[in-house]
């Protein structure tokens, strides 16, 4: 899939954010002056489509190379089960985050680098690293926030240590001291918090939580299915009984009556016999 075969496929958060990226890189080496980047900046966060978003980059290099074609949108296989597969190398998508009195937002496949600067004034900013991949087995995420948050969002079995400093603010420990599955990356968390706070998480990807979701519901049809056999064989046992009681009943019904005839023929031989004079 290319960018020209499909300019009227919808473009998500992370395929705007990563063009904001390459604007903001073009930004800082002066490639794009103020003025054109607020709006190449606008044009992104309005652009709905691939057509729309494709050629607000095309005359712009990708971060850190002389020339480059325009931000690729072509989508990134999904990733595997395999921690060894999310070490990469590289560079990273992108090395530093910044809100100020707004917001930042890493999600979805992304690279983490082996050092990320993140700063929240007056702001929030929220790192995912559920379905991203790494550019090392350590990587450092350095967090500033001043009257401002960071969150930072982990996957189950990836080690974290966290080495921040709070002022009046305070660095969630609730995730770190657990041990990382092996081959797993470990996330080192540093920094400060004044009047302000970074909070770790941790919490399933999307992908396996929906994986979850499905084998619950199946063990519950499973459950309700095994119900309704019990049930069934239940009912069908108490109809068997229920049958065999009516047939019982039936066949003593039918013993009684021949009993009580054999009794009056008894009876009516005897008064026969009376009656001719026979004893």
């Amino acid at each position: 899939m290319t960018d020209d075969a499909v300019p009227d496929l919808r473009a998500s958060d992370a395929d705007r954010e990563r063009v904001a990226e390459i604007l903001r890189d073009a930004l800082a080496e002066g490639r794009l002056d103020m003025a054109e980047f607020e709006e190449r900046l606008d044009a992104t966060y309005q652009a709905r489509t691939y057509g729309e978003l494709a050629p607000i980059t095309r005359d712009l290099p990708a971060a850190g190379a002389p020339a480059a074609p325009p931000v690729s949108l072509t989508k990134e296989p999904a990733v595997s089960g395999s921690w060894q597969d999310r070490v990469v190398g590289g560079d990273g998508s992108s090395q530093w985050a910044v809100a100020i009195m707004s917001g930042f937002q890493r999600k979805g496949r992304w690279t983490v680098p082996r050092r990320m600067d993140c700063v929240a004034f007056w702001g929030g900013g929220e790192l995912d690293l559920r379905e991203a991949v790494f550019a090392d087995r350590e990587v450092v995420i350095n967090c500033v926030a001043v009257m401002g948050g960071v969150n930072i969002v982990v996957p189950p079995g990836v080690e974290v240590v966290v080495r921040g400093i709070g002022i009046m603010g305070g660095f969630d420990h609730h995730e770190a001291g657990h041990a990382g599955e092996p081959g797993a990356p470990r996330v080192i968390v540093t920094g400060f918090a004044f009047w302000g706070g970074v909070g770790i998480e941790r919490k399933l990807p999307r992908a396996e939580r929906l994986r979850l979701k499905e084998e619950r519901r199946r063990e519950k049809l499973d459950r309700r299915a095994s119900l309704r056999e019990l049930q069934s064989g239940f009912h069908e046992d108490v109809r068997e009984a229920h049958r065999r009681m009516r047939e019982d009943h039936r066949d003593l019904l039918h013993e009684r009556r021949d009993l009580q005839r054999e009794r009056r023929e008894e009876r009516r031989e005897r008064r026969d016999r009376r009656r001719r004079g026979e004893h």
